[in-house]
Formats: C-alpha cells, structure tokens, sequence
C-alpha cells in the first residue's frame, strides 16, 4: 500500500477519534451537570481561582469577553456564579462561584477544553506552529475559513470573528 492512502486514513481516523471524544465527553457533562462543557469549564477555573475579572477569565479561556459574557449569564441565572463590581473602578467586575456553583464542581467530570489547552500550552512553538498549520489546511479543505468558531459542542460562537495570522 501506498503512502499516501495510509496517511490519509490516519488522519480521518483521528479526526474520527477527536469527534467522538468531544462527542462523549460533552454529553457526559450535560447529563451530570445540566451544563454545556464551557459553561462548566467557567466553574472549574473559577473553582481553582477565584474572584477573577471578566476579562482575565476570557483570556484563561482564549475567549473574546463578548463571548465570556454570555456564558456569565447563563451561569448566573442557574446561580452558579456572582459579579461583584469592584469598588476602585466601577468598570471592573470580579466573577466568583456561589456555594452552589462551588457544590456543582465537586464531582463534575473533567472538561475536554481544559485538557487540550493544558497540553497545546506544554508544546515547542515549532510543534504548536506545525498543528496551527494543518489545522489550517483542514479548514482550507473543508472551505470552512469564514465559519464562526463555536465553542466546543456548544451553539456559543467565540465573537468577533478573529483571524487566523500566523506568520513563519
């Protein structure tokens, strides 16, 4: 057998495997949580540190603070979560988990997100620079350039819309 054919088979199959983890995982947290896997992720890293402003909590999660936004609201309207506003600047508001939110996280399953930037966060720029790059291409094959990037089996898409630039 040809190169070429086995390699292309390798790489459906992980995508294959990467679908039906994110897949599993996802149902998983709704049925244990009632939660999307963000929306739990949101109350594990509030869990591991807390309170946290808006903004620094999206950046923990390579979110736009729009998109942080709407999660916090969902998320304070189940009671899992409270904004304070800060009192030197009226501007800034500190998130933290409520007692329900801190009980929820407990026994929680691990969220798929949090795995996968761990790991991406422990690679060379070379390794990650060579993902960023076929990520690319696969997006290029499936003419998926100008497709809002939703949040992991959430129907939250990551607004606005930012570009992928990643110069050699």
């Amino acid at each position: 057998m040809k190169l070429k054919p086995v390699m292309v088979a390798g790489i459906i199959d992980d995508i294959r495997r990467v679908f039906q983890v994110l897949t599993e995982q996802s149902r998983k947290i709704e049925h244990e949580t009632s939660l999307t896997g963000p929306q739990l992720w949101v109350v594990k890293i509030l869990k591991e540190t807390s309170p946290l402003k808006v903004s620094d909590l999206a950046r923990r999660m390579y979110l736009h603070p729009a998109t942080m936004v709407g999660l916090l609201d969902r998320l304070e309207s189940k009671g899992l979560l409270k904004r304070t506003r800060s009192e030197k600047d009226r501007r800034v508001v500190h998130i933290d988990l409520t007692e329900q939110g801190r009980e929820l996280e407990i026994n929680s399953p691990e969220v798929i997100q949090n795995l996968l930037i761990k790991g991406l966060e422990t690679l060379t720029e070379q390794k990650l620079k060579m993902i960023s790059d076929g990520m690319g291409e696969v997006v290029n094959i499936l003419g998926a350039q100008n497709v809002p990037p939703q949040l992991i089996m959430s129907s939250e898409v990551n607004a606005p819309k930012r570009r992928r630039n990643v110069s050699n």
